[in-house]
């Protein structure tokens, strides 16, 4: 797979098909933000036909299940004060705001490991709701504070959007799909995504990092003229 760097020009393009596979982690604040105003430059550039894929990747693999505090987390994984984790916060809720995503940090106080999320998130897209479980996934930590770690929590989620939760069990103890949904993340990592979210482009265009709309708007609009020259 080949990436470029798409130039962020407005123009006009005819009726246009574009793929976007999603690389992001459930507890990534940027990913649920950028996805957010993906949504919105896609609602608004109506000639695309877009669809979207979500694939796994995890911010905290060796995290165990009952997680960690997110300040003590945050302030030992980049160094942060009291300060900058406030101001941080502070800065990721207006740009939730923005985006249309509610991020309530009152609500709760722990990360946790989020690989039972992914399989669950391959799992649904054979059921056609892929990105309905991913949205309601970031509803349910980033908006209601729940343990996304807890196997009771992601069944109430996965009921909530239809998905059979008699089967839940049966696809987290499911060892063929753990290791596809590892040799997934290994895969995009091999080919440089080491920072999420990634947003990918007809295989080919790399958009990176939670882009505020009217930066998608602009991208897509420049990556379907060149997809259809």
């Amino acid at each position: 797979m080949f990436f470029n760097e798409p130039t962020y020009s407005y123009v006009g393009f005819f009726m246009s098909k574009i793929q976007i596979d999603i690389v992001s982690d459930v507890v990534c604040p940027w990913c649920a933000i950028g996805y957010g105003n993906l949504q919105q430059a896609i609602d608004e550039l109506t000639d695309l036909d877009v669809a979207v894929e979500w694939h796994p990747f995890q911010l905290n693999p060796q995290m165990a299940s009952e997680g960690e505090d997110i300040n003590e987390h945050l302030a030992s994984k980049y160094g942060l004060t009291e300060q900058q984790l406030a101001e941080n916060k502070s800065r990721i809720q207006e740009m939730g705001q923005l985006a249309g995503i509610e991020i309530n940090f009152d609500a709760r106080s722990r990360i946790y490991n989020t690989f039972q999320c992914h399989m669950l998130l391959d799992w649904a897209k054979e059921q056609g709701k892929q990105t309905a479980l991913k949205l309601a996934l970031f509803d349910a930590y980033f908006t209601q504070g729940l343990d996304v770690a807890s196997v009771d929590t992601l069944k109430q989620v996965c009921e909530s959007i239809g998905l059979d939760v008699d089967e839940v069990d049966a696809v987290l103890a499911d060892s063929e799909r753990k290791t596809k949904v590892e040799s997934e993340e290994e895969h995009f990592k091999s080919l440089g995504i080491q920072s999420v979210p990634a947003f990918i482009v007809n295989q080919k265009y790399l958009i990176s990092g939670g882009q505020p709309k009217q930066q998608f708007v602009e991208a897509l609009t420049e990556i379907a003229k060149k997809e259809a020259s």
